[in-house]
């Protein structure tokens, strides 16, 4: 009888322990999956940093590559004599209807000339366009120069002495150029003046801010 017990206490022990290595065997394996998969997760997070990184340095450069083709668009553009016909003017009627509700102007012109009320002095304005209730006047430079900003800032009082018919509008001023950095944005928006400029395939309002107070 107490050599049976034994053998069977013989017998517990043994599979008792083949119990505890394979056991151990187990949570080895299992150590190592864990190990090796936070590994392979921890890569995979460096690469996406990488390849974030690597985005961020192409959308940098990208940006950079556009503001200097609009510069070098407006440049040849200027020196042709087209950038008022070929590319702000027909932005006008879009940048109108979407941001002023206009969908046809009463009236529109490209380089209009016209005598001051005196008859003392005759101007050249790149567009002008007009609806009952508003009055656009558009300035542009290929190169925006802060005293051509000045220039245009200076007239603006003097509107009605060339456009008595602007007295009784909303006045929308705008400086137009296919390029226009931030610090002259800036000048623009501190004297009220729209500043349209290439923003992504098109022209647009850079300082969108002053559609809120017009």
């Amino acid at each position: 009888m107490e050599a049976m017990v034994e053998e069977k206490i013989g017998y517990l022990e043994s599979v008792l322990g083949q119990f505890i290595v394979s056991t151990n065997t187990g949570l080895n394996r299992l150590e190592q999956n864990i190990a090796t998969l936070s590994n392979e997760m921890q890569n995979f997070k460096n690469e996406m940093q990488d390849f974030k990184d690597e985005m961020n340095v192409f959308k940098r450069n990208s940006e950079k590559e556009r503001k200097s083709m609009n510069k070098k668009w407006g440049e040849l553009a200027n020196k042709m004599g087209t950038i008022v016909e070929d590319i702000v003017a027909p932005a006008i009627g879009g940048i109108a209807r979407k941001h002023f509700q206009v969908d046809v102007f009463d009236f529109f012109a490209i380089r209009l000339k016209t005598k001051n009320f005196n008859k003392s002095s005759i101007r050249e304005f790149d567009v002008i366009a007009t609806t009952d209730k508003l009055f656009f006047i558009v300035e542009t430079k290929a190169s925006p120069r802060t005293e051509y900003i000045q220039k245009f800032i200076e007239l603006i009082p003097d509107l009605e002495t060339w456009f008595p018919e602007s007295k009784n509008k909303k006045l929308i001023p705008i400086f137009a150029s296919l390029y226009i950095p931030e610090d002259a944005v800036k000048y623009l928006t501190n004297n009220n003046i729209f500043a349209i400029a290439m923003k992504d395939d098109s022209m647009d309002i850079l300082n969108s801010q002053l559609l809120t107070t017009s």
